[in-house]
């Protein structure tokens, strides 16, 4: 026997397409065999057509690595087996075999076959593994049929008498029948997929039928043996119940439209309780830009948030915090906060003051919600004197451009919010001038589950050093844009100020 792989020819397999496309997406291991018949009409050979990804020989073989190679090359003591006359009589009955306990090689398997065209649909299973189908009948819940025009004689398979839930003593549905079942709507689909036959064209359709008072998702592949005019000799179809692939496919829809509403109304109430601006906004002798990126799972409101407003004495207060978490309780957490920190600023603008205000309100919170945790920085900016005074509870310290050369700044000493009751926070001053960039942000910014914490840093200062040198006249503009990836796991809340 020749090693060399026998060419298959399909054109007496018009649904050989198909067959493969089926086994490519089946469990287990399966394989389409194309019988060889000798002059004698016995069962000479069977050359390996399709194979299902799974399908490995009692050798380790490959079964997608055998197409087209002849059984008994790739299991030379086959022929003089009794499966090959079970398979001899498969062909010539169309009766479906299960061979129960063979042993092939050092194994033992169940080998099933079953009729399929001009060949067997074969599957194999070690019996040392638990069973992934019960029988070719339940392999992609699939039937197939044939109709011979010349003869009339009409063949289904056993499973597709399990498909259409009929008794095979009634045998096929005749055309009126299996046009009574189609549901109302998929009529129009039904009448285009015949003229597409008519045109010699291989239908492919997905339609609902009416069973047992159930509705069913049948795929049903039809393609025809012709004569030289185009007439059809023999119709093969096959069907494959997807009802089941079918509904997840709705129910995955309806995942999705749920999740694209809880995705708008989490945008719509962001935007309520933490409106971003679109464009830099002008303070007194302060311009100031704000970004915020949604984590991965932008269907959560999240809890960072920032505040950024003229004082009545003409200073510009800044601040940008952090909530843990993510949903109504983070939101309706930083709600308050962002609220509060602008009541408290009617009575003081001292950074560390106003810290100890939130850490105390922080605290109360945390009574009636355990382990509530929050991260703050609020600064004060004085343009008359060019002066920051800033102060921080837990959080990231800021970043400050000047010169060219980015660094963050020494952070004055001030525990998480919530976590003391009596702390204290100090305050730091620094002067800022026309040509610095500060820079607030939560840590989402430079956090990440892919990157340590000083990478993350070192790559927000190379940022912010490549936009004041590439716009040195709008820097905050090209900074955001440079900050503008989502951190997948973590909200991100930037605000960027530099004096005017």
């Amino acid at each position: 026997m020749s090693d060399v792989p026998v060419r298959v020819d399909e054109s007496g397999t018009p649904w050989l397409a198909t067959v493969r496309g089926i086994l490519d997406s089946l469990p287990g291991m399966a394989a389409y065999l194309l019988a060889e018949i000798d002059g004698r009409g016995r069962l000479a050979d069977l050359v390996w057509a399709a194979a299902s990804p799974e399908a490995v020989t009692p050798d380790g073989q490959l079964g997608s690595q055998l197409i087209g190679m002849p059984v008994t090359r790739t299991a030379a003591d086959v022929a003089a087996e009794e499966r090959w006359a079970v398979y001899q009589r498969v062909m010539e009955t169309g009766e479906p075999a299960d061979l129960g306990a063979v042993r092939i090689g050092d194994g033992e398997f169940t080998v099933r076959a079953r009729r399929l065209g001009p060949g067997l649909l074969v599957s194999w299973e070690r019996l040392d593994r638990l069973h992934r189908f019960g029988g070719m009948e339940q392999l992609g819940n699939l039937g197939w049929g044939e109709w011979d025009l010349t003869s009339g004689e009409i063949y289904w398979s056993p499973q597709l008498y399990r498909i259409y839930e009929r008794d095979p003593a009634l045998g096929p549905l005749g055309r009126d029948e299996a046009d009574g079942i189609v549901v109302e709507d998929d009529r129009p689909l039904q009448a285009a997929a015949r003229e597409a036959f008519e045109r010699s064209e291989r239908v492919d359709v997905i339609t609902r039928v009416r069973i047992g008072g159930r509705i069913k998702h049948l795929r049903t592949v039809v393609d025809a043996v012709r004569d030289s005019g185009g007439r059809p000799l023999r119709i093969c179809g096959i069907v494959q119940d997807v009802t089941e692939q079918q509904t997840n496919v709705e129910r995955l829809a309806e995942v999705e439209r749920t999740l694209a509403a809880e995705h708008e109304l989490a945008a719509r109430l962001q935007q309520i309780i933490l409106p971003i601006p679109a464009e830099p906004i002008d303070l007194p002798g302060l311009r100031v830009a704000v970004r915020y990126l949604p984590a991965g799972h932008e269907t959560l409101v999240g809890g960072d948030w920032y505040h950024a407003a003229a004082l009545r004495d003409g200073s510009v207060l800044l601040a940008v915090g952090d909530v843990a978490g993510h949903g109504t309780h983070a939101a309706t957490t930083m709600a308050q906060l962002r609220h509060a920190l602008r009541a408290l600023a009617v009575v003081t603008s001292d950074p560390g003051t106003l810290l100890e205000h939130l850490n105390r309100l922080t605290c109360e919170l945390e009574a009636e919600s355990p382990e509530l945790s929050a991260t703050a920085v609020v600064a004060r900016f004085d343009p008359a004197r060019g002066e920051l005074v800033w102060a921080q509870a837990g959080h990231p310290p800021p970043l400050l451009s000047r010169g060219g050369h980015t660094a963050p700044l020494s952070r004055p000493p001030g525990p998480m919010l919530g976590v003391v009751d009596d702390a204290r926070y100090s305050d730091a001053v620094l002067s800022f001038h026309t040509g610095d960039v500060l820079l607030l942000y939560t840590d989402g910014l430079v956090e990440h589950r892919r990157r340590s914490l000083d990478v993350g840093l070192d790559a927000v200062i190379t940022s912010v050093d490549d936009a004041v040198r590439s716009a040195p006249e709008q820097p905050l503009a090209e900074l955001l844009a440079r900050l503008r990836r989502a951190n997948p796991d973590d909200d991100t809340c930037i605000l960027a100020a530099r004096p005017r």
